[in-house]
């Protein structure tokens, strides 16, 4: 009898294991490629960015999360970058249209600006190269409105 409810413990272990596996990605999945390998014929990179998070807006800041695929974000810049593999690259925001911008190599994975005014406000956010070239199509604009507040505490919420 031991010895049956040993063999049934182990078969029900295995199984676990299995199923866990069948369902688990691969850090590669995850993660993308190792970096100590070169990527032959990379797809192209790609910005994904979720809607502002409506409770910073509330507080007057601006939060969008963001992810990128086929591209590490790094504070690698200039032209002999662009041969590094797998990609490397950075961001770029600009608010309201304004003739300036900034970048942003941090990979945080939200984009955070805080202190704009009640209103109607425009984000956009680019995925450029190492020199600062907008990989094709990949912007994002969001437009969103701050609502109406009196003096506000911005505790980012830490």
């Amino acid at each position: 009898m031991t010895c049956i409810k040993t063999l049934v413990a182990a078969a029900v272990a295995a199984s676990t294991v299995l199923a866990t596996g069948a369902f688990a990605q691969s850090a590669r999945e995850i993660r993308g490629a190792s970096p100590y390998v070169a990527v032959e014929n990379e797809p192209a990179p790609k910005l994904i960015v979720d809607p502002p998070l409506p409770d910073g807006l509330a507080q007057g800041v601006f939060w969008a999360q963001y992810r990128v695929e086929n591209l590490r974000i790094a504070q690698v810049f200039g032209a002999g970058a662009r041969q590094v593999s797998p990609r490397v690259g950075h961001l770029h925001i600009n608010v309201d249209d304004l003739p300036w911008w900034w970048a942003d190599a941090s990979d945080n994975n939200t984009v955070d600006i805080a202190g704009l005014p009640a209103g109607q406000h425009k984000v956009k956010i680019s995925l450029v190269d190492t020199d600062h070239n907008v990989f094709p199509g990949q912007e994002v604009t969001l437009t969103f409105t701050i609502p109406s507040h009196d003096k506000m505490s911005h505790s980012h919420g830490r």
